[in-house]
């Protein structure tokens, strides 16, 4: 598939999936297989658990992690004795985790493995910055659950979504659920100038006038906005929220009465914790949102099979996911792993 070598124009990659069971760890394993055929220096790591041979909930088997000859992984200490691959230890970490010390090694000799990483983005962010310094191309973190905060920009450079019939049996109910957080990947980022000024701000509401210049609106969270607070918008219509954004803050600006030139501001598309209804009825009165760095998304991959037995037809379910999302969709056990 032809995303794979894009890949190499990125440091880090974050596979995320809408739902458990979208195929995260199917895609995972054809990316592993893929980039060691291509000769790409990996390492991998997890945030959470991931790579068991059965599902915890649905008691279903699930596919293991495989690595290969070279690639270097980090995981528990208690996974790593559970190890089925020869490798070598690079290195200990002195924090402890609930399964124990986290656990650098280098594959001697192709095997599965269980991944137990980092509790935190900000652990994972200095594990990145040192499998860079060690000269790996390519670090992949797999997510465990639906952790989109693992796609932010901020974590990882690239990303890849994973959908499927887990998310929905219903295609339609599927491609609905889908699109929306496609939308929102690709919320369009503000002017460069205005990103660098909004991105050392580590907190509270701030306005931006028409000069582009910023004003702390001197409220440092969006719960604390009072419908009182209809003066927000006197020195300009931008509003940047250095937080997290849910369907309340979205109602508030819906019934303010310049609605049609507000520009909500966020970090990035993981800082909206927003419906669909709520995002609808925001963008329908007129207003816009925009992000100060958009993430990188460089696959759809879609699973057509759900753990309660419900199938879809892969080939259709692709089509017509793409031609909504308007971008090539695959289905990567059905494109020959």
């Amino acid at each position: 598939m032809p995303f794979v070598e894009k890949l190499c124009n990125y440091r880090s990659l974050s596979i995320v999936g809408l739902e458990k069971n979208t195929g995260k760890t199917v895609c995972l394993n054809y990316l592993l297989g893929r980039l060691h055929q291509l000769g790409v220096s990996t390492a991998v790591t997890s945030i959470g658990v991931d790579g068991e041979q059965v599902d915890s909930v649905y008691a279903t088997a699930k596919p293991e992690i495989t690595l290969y000859e070279g690639m270097q992984f980090i995981t528990s200490h208690k996974h790593y004795l559970q190890r089925r691959l020869v490798s070598e230890i690079l290195s200990v970490d002195e924090r402890r985790t609930a399964l124990g010390q986290l656990v650098t090694a280098q594959v001697l000799c192709p095997g599965r493995i269980l991944l137990s990483g980092a509790a935190t983005t900000g652990v994972l962010r200095k594990q990145i910055a040192m499998f860079r310094r060690g000269g790996v191309q390519l670090t992949i973190v797999d997510g465990a659950l639906s952790r989109l905060s693992l796609a932010s920009p901020t974590v990882t450079d690239a990303m890849i979504l994973a959908t499927g019939a887990a998310v929905s049996p219903n295609l339609q109910q599927l491609i609905s659920r889908t699109r929306f957080v496609f939308r929102l990947i690709n919320l369009p980022e503000v002017p460069e100038t205005l990103r660098l000024k909004l991105s050392v701000v580590d907190n509270g509401l701030w306005i931006v006038d028409k000069d582009m210049e910023i004003h702390d609106l001197g409220i440092q969270s969006v719960f604390l906005l009072g419908a009182e607070d209809k003066s927000l918008f006197k020195q300009g219509n931008m509003l940047f929220v250095s937080g997290a954004v849910s369907n309340r803050l979205l109602k508030f600006l819906s019934v303010q009465p310049n609605i049609k030139d507000i520009v909500l501001v966020v970090r990035d598309f993981t800082k909206l914790f927003i419906t669909p209804d709520a995002y609808a009825d925001f963008t329908r009165r007129g207003g816009t949102i925009q992000v100060l760095q958009r993430s990188h998304l460089t696959a759809v991959c879609l699973n057509p099979t759900s753990p309660q037995g419900y199938t879809l037809n892969s080939e259709e379910a692709c089509k017509q996911l793409s031609d909504a999302l308007q971008c090539p969709v695959y289905d990567v056990v059905k494109c020959g792993i």
